[in-house]
């Protein structure tokens, strides 16, 4: 008889993992509280407008195409990339820049916008497709106790970390402008953090989509984890929505199964946990159980920021990118009223989504959805989203409308939605509303992380933001299958083989004219991923 695996959310890490365990043979239940699937990486319906929920764009689309291969599927034949070149426009109050994926195209911007950077660009590329290639060993094997920093991959790795380093202090290495600097430095968002506090090492993330590229899903990112889901189902497992978990069943420290609801005890070999790692550990394990994640040490933490989203069904196209990032006038401020002082900046920096000027699917024929995001502190923060929801959204219209350049973008919505920190705690069961989870400092990522065979339940396995490697949706899938391994290890199966990426040849001829050595140096690097 095959053995029973219980997984709590059908979230991106759950998914993943019901269909690599069902592919392997494994009885797979998935219970999800939400009446729908995919946990953030869902969709919101607004009339004749659809909006993706959480995530808007997916990079290291390789990993998502790896993980349909091992379970002998096309990941083409459930879901359509588009890819997306220029990938995003950044502006600044007096200049902007289209990062680009074409490295001439970018040294031209940037020698225009930012003269005197061209050749930082270039050392940019080399020196972090080396970085990604020795760190991307550790990212991707489990952590399992601190020994696991004793692989000789960790030791490899350890210079490349930059312990000491902030990821401002290690982009001034290779840009002198500080919004030059800034312009590599956003992704840190991903990870809810300062770029003055981030650590050096996550100068990959802007590395890792010059190399592979930003897709949009044909519909949104929502069709990656419904095309998941229908895998897992094709496999065997069975996915019960509508149907939350109300605490997990432990005998000493040993997970026998979890209690749903709805009253119902449903035994296990195995529960693979899913849900925010700190909602769960808070809410469905019974006080006095854990030591080192009690809630009292958990409400210690630090965590990353929050954000405000606002969905807007317009009747009216406008001439934007796909993505945009407008920052603010003194983006440092606005990061340390984030993540320091707590407050809500009279200046935030904003990423608004244009979806229909590439996917006119979203809404109906002359019309638009607009996703506008702007980070905020999390809910440590005690700001009373009651009271501030009305202006703060009166503010991002005002905001989006000067930039637009028009009076007053209200006229022409027909549909909005608005979610804010208190939402995600209290609807989406995200705690305090910390939506890219634990923060990344490097003392709480790899070991220092809540374990993937979680260290102080047996028979628990964690996958998503909360656990190595970390936040971002294609990590949180690389989680899966991490802890999916762990599991077909013990058991003695073969586990999942990690394949090593193709080459990425970033420069031609005429863009390192006689600049030989750069590109000896670079072409023979082949890429295992990491982040996002």
């Amino acid at each position: 008889m095959s053995k029973k695996i219980v997984v709590i959310g059908a979230g991106p890490g759950g998914l993943t993992a019901a269909m690599l365990l069902a592919h392997k043979g494994y009885d797979v239940h998935v219970y999800e509280k939400q009446p729908y699937i995919g946990g953030r990486t869902s969709h919101i319906q607004l009339g004749d407008y659809r909006f993706d929920l959480g995530p808007t764009f997916l990079n290291m689309a390789y990993l998502a195409e790896e993980i349909f291969e091992v379970t002998g599927r096309n990941i083409h034949d459930y879901i359509e990339l588009m890819h997306l070149d220029p990938m995003y426009e950044l502006v600044f109050r007096d200049k902007k820049i289209k990062m680009t994926r074409d490295v001439e195209e970018m040294i031209r911007q940037i020698n225009r916008v930012f003269p005197g950077n061209e050749q930082g660009f270039q050392r940019y590329l080399v020196k972090n497709q080396k970085k990604l290639q020795t760190l991307a060993p550790l990212l991707q094997s489990d952590m399992t106790g601190y020994r696991s920093l004793l692989k000789p991959e960790a030791f490899k790795a350890l210079p490349e970390l930059e312990i000491g380093k902030s990821l401002m202090d290690t982009l001034s290495t290779f840009f002198k402008d500080e919004k030059l600097q800034l312009a590599f430095t956003f992704q840190s968002k991903y990870l809810g953090m300062s770029p003055w506090e981030s650590p050096g090492a996550f100068s990959i993330l802007s590395y890792i989509e010059h190399a592979y590229g930003v897709y949009h899903i044909k519909g949104g990112l929502n069709q990656l984890t419904k095309a998941m889901a229908k895998v897992a189902e094709e496999e065997g497992a069975t996915i019960t929505t509508n149907c939350g978990v109300k605490k997990m069943v432990i005998e000493g420290k040993t997970v026998k199964g979890v209690e749903l609801d709805n009253g119902e005890f449903v035994a296990a070999d195995d529960v693979v946990v899913n849900g925010d790692f700190s909602t769960v550990m808070t809410k469905l394990v019974e006080p006095g159980i854990l030591k080192k994640y009690a809630a009292e040490k958990l409400e210690q933490k630090p965590y990353s920021c929050s954000a405000v989203l606002l969905y807007l069904g317009v009747s009216k196209q406008f001439d934007l990118p796909h993505h945009t990032i407008w920052f603010a006038e003194d983006y440092r401020k606005n990061v340390e009223e984030i993540t320091q002082s707590f407050e809500l900046s009279e200046d935030p920096s904003i990423y608004i989504q244009n979806a229909t000027v590439t996917d006119p699917t979203l809404a109906p024929d002359g019309k638009s959805t607009l996703y506008i995001l702007a980070p905020v502190p999390n809910n440590f923060s005690n700001i009373d989203w009651e009271k501030h929801r009305e202006e703060y959204r009166d503010m991002l219209i005002s905001m989006v409308s000067e930039k637009l350049g028009i009076d007053d973008l209200t006229p022409y919505i027909e549909q909005e939605h608005m979610i804010t920190p208190a939402d995600f705690e209290h609807k989406h069961h995200v705690y305090k509303g910390a939506i890219f989870n634990l923060g990344h400092q490097l003392r709480q990522m790899m070991a220092f992380r809540p374990n993937n065979q979680f260290e102080e339940l047996d028979h628990c396995y964690l996958v998503g933001g909360g656990t190595h490697p970390g936040s971002g949706l294609p990590i949180i899938i690389e989680s899966a299958r991490i802890s999916t391994n762990l599991i077909l290890k013990r058991d003695k199966q073969t586990p999942y083989d990690v394949k090593p990426l193709p080459s990425y040849e970033p420069f031609t001829e005429n863009a390192l004219s006689g600049k030989e050595d750069q590109i000896a140096a670079i072409k023979p690097l082949s890429i295992i991923a990491g982040i996002r």
